[in-house]
């Protein structure tokens, strides 16, 4: 898949299957889209492209709004759809003077001069241009003068996208990480860098990699313990997640730790990447740090039965 990062990096193609959306989550509704435009490519020997925005267009039109949260970082839903096998990604970075095109300057301009569109898989409800004006009936209207072919994402299917994103994210807000998977089709995951720690891990005996990931708009499940696994270098390890404020030494920030088992490796300023697949228990505040210990004892117990072998 070729990665482009502004509209204006695309060079235009002769026969483009192309649809338009945020694709947050990359999750099996999303999935039944990318299928359609795929065997739309395959019967007519056309190339498959994705049209996104980034930053969100929410971040953009309201930026004091700090509660946008997405499942995936930019760079995540890269990943997932170059494992689906779309030809074309353009990330093209949403701003006012973009949302300001008319309707036909978008479709003009953007979608047949930049991209060569020759289908677009669309939903009834997308909207686009100035105010978001425009929609289904443009694009049908203007297909003809323009000569590409519309076919409409059945509204059910358009339901069930927006049912399922909103799904999982209730389902990773709420614990229900099992739930959140199922949608997905995939472990939800996030990835970033190890930082070092103040060691309070390693002096009770179940040392930790600290995490910090830089994409603030990444949503973040629910403080806890959570059974996950690890992959570092090209190896996967099993693993304990602690998301929380550590209440128990009066902590002030917010953490992502993971206790990596059956490894000793220094991973400093590497990034990891740490999937989820159960939550144990929620966070909790203990008097004293042998009672931490021994709950962390009895949680790497409950993440081994959790994980199995």
């Amino acid at each position: 898949m070729r990665i482009y990062h502004h509209i204006d990096e695309f060079v235009r193609l002769n026969n483009a299957v192309v649809t338009i959306g945020t694709f947050d989550g990359v999750h099996t509704g999303h999935r039944k889209i990318i299928s359609r435009i795929k065997e739309l490519a395959a019967e007519t020997g056309g190339e498959t492209v994705i049209l996104t925005f980034f930053p969100h267009p929410r971040m953009i039109l309201h930026p004091e709004d700090e509660s946008i949260k997405l499942i995936n970082t930019i760079n995540e839903k890269a990943e997932l759809l170059e494992q689906l096998g779309v030809d074309h990604l353009i990330i093209t970075p949403f701003s006012r003077d973009f949302s300001n095109q008319t309707a036909e300057e978008y479709i003009r301009d953007v979608l047949v001069n930049k991209i060569g569109t020759k289908k677009i898989v669309i939903g009834y409800d997308h909207r686009f241009g100035k105010d978001r004006q425009g929609g289904l009936s443009d694009l049908q209207n203007l297909g003809p003068v323009y000569d590409f072919e519309v076919i409409e994402i059945p509204e059910q299917d358009i339901y069930e996208v927006a049912i399922s994103s909103t799904r999982v994210r209730e389902a990773l807000l709420n614990g229900a990480i099992e739930l959140a998977n199922t949608f997905l089709s995939y472990p939800f995951f996030i990835t970033g860098n190890v930082v070092r720690g103040d060691q309070i891990g390693r002096q009770i005996g179940y040392p930790t990699a600290n995490i910090v990931i830089e994409e603030k708009y990444k949503l973040i499940p629910l403080d806890g313990i959570f059974a996950v696994k690890v992959k570092t270098g090209d190896t996967v390890y099993k693993g304990m997640a602690y998301i929380g404020t550590r209440p128990t030494i009066n902590g002030a920030t917010r953490n992502i730790e993971v206790n990596i088992f059956d490894f000793d490796k220094e991973i400093y300023n590497e990034q990891i990447r740490m999937e989820f697949y159960h939550f144990v228990r929620g966070d909790m505040k203990f008097n004293s740090l042998d009672d931490l210990k021994e709950q962390i004892r009895k949680d790497k117990l409950d993440v081994e039965a959790l994980l199995g072998e």
